[in-house]
């Protein structure tokens, strides 16, 4: 597959678009006359009649592939995500078909979910809050921002947003990635580094590489004391790893992502001691949207322009 593909349709052909909401679907169809769209759902089968004929198909976000849904696309070419995450797509379409995300849209976002969780982390905010729901005055002494020696592991969009927001905070950053190259260093550093970091941001796609990447090495690695972040994919961190970690009361966690996820009632995660966790939200605010439907749109009005496409996804 080229590094910059281009979706060679002729110039007066329909662009039949299969899309997860109606809004949507007339936001694209307002591009041009030639882009049809049409709402469906994977989980009802294949497309029938003209959905059929669909050459994009953009997914609904965080969902996935359902079983026979592609068989009943023989035209399709490209498969526009309105995430940033393309794990469940990786691997599993036909051969020619191009994957793009949404790179950005979710970047603000979850930068900010993973700065604010920092913060209320390091300064004890969920003790206070349960303390003050069971009516108690407890004043202690926290850790802070300021200062703190931060390693932030993933060095694309979102962790050099977190950089950029942290820097008011006059933090020692570290950016680590799976190649070094200027300004940031390799994981294979991390024996190095680990040991000296007060933070350590999770900011990584899902790849084999990361998979379980964050085990019992890694968080041995730690400090005593230091906060870990996660805000990639649950199954980047050995879920029953950090539990080990937080039980001890060694390390601390703040997390927006789980594995297994949703978090089943009952879960030792949810008593964890220590960890900070809220329900996969760090992307969600108002414009999230706003920017993903502008990724999609800009995307199509290359499509219909005959321009390469941006955003590729490869095996990352």
């Amino acid at each position: 597959m080229p590094d910059t593909p281009v979706l060679d349709l002729p110039d007066d052909a329909e662009l039949h678009v299969l899309v997860p909401s109606r809004a949507l679907g007339a936001h694209l169809e307002q591009l041009s006359p030639r882009v049809r769209a049409h709402r469906v759902d994977p989980a009802d089968g294949p497309p029938t009649g003209d959905a059929a004929r669909a050459q994009v198909w953009v997914p609904a976000g965080g969902s996935g592939i359902a079983d026979g849904f592609l068989d009943g696309l023989p035209e399709l070419r490209l498969v526009q995500l309105m995430s940033a995450g393309a794990e469940k797509f990786v691997g599993r379409l036909p051969e020619g078909v191009v994957l793009c995300n949404a790179r950005g849209a979710h970047t603000p976002a979850t930068a900010e979910w993973v700065v604010a969780a920092t913060l209320a982390a390091q300064r004890g905010l969920p003790h206070f809050t349960r303390e003050a729901d069971a009516g108690r005055w407890s004043p202690r002494t926290d850790r802070s921002l300021v200062g703190a020696r931060v390693l932030v592991v993933g060095a694309g969009d979102i962790g050099r947003a977190v950089g950029a927001m942290m820097a008011g905070f006059d933090v020692e950053l570290t950016y680590v990635a799976r190649t070094a190259r200027e300004g940031v260093r390799a994981t294979s550093d991390l024996p190095e580094l680990l040991p000296r970091a007060d933070v350590v941001v999770v900011i990584v796609p899902v790849t084999d590489q990361t998979v379980g990447m964050v085990d019992a090495g890694f968080l041995a690695a730690m400090p005593d004391g230091a906060l870990l972040v996660n805000a990639a994919r649950g199954v980047v961190v050995d879920t029953d790893a950090l539990l080990a970690e937080l039980t001890a009361g060694r390390l601390r966690a703040a997390v927006d992502v789980t594995e297994p996820e949703p978090l089943p009632a009952g879960h030792p995660l949810w008593s964890a001691p220590g960890l900070l966790l809220t329900p996969h939200v760090a992307g969600n605010v108002p414009d999230t949207g706003r920017r993903a439907t502008e990724a999609v749109s800009a995307q199509l009005q290359r499509v219909l322009a005959g321009r390469p496409l941006v955003d590729v996804v490869d095996d990352y």
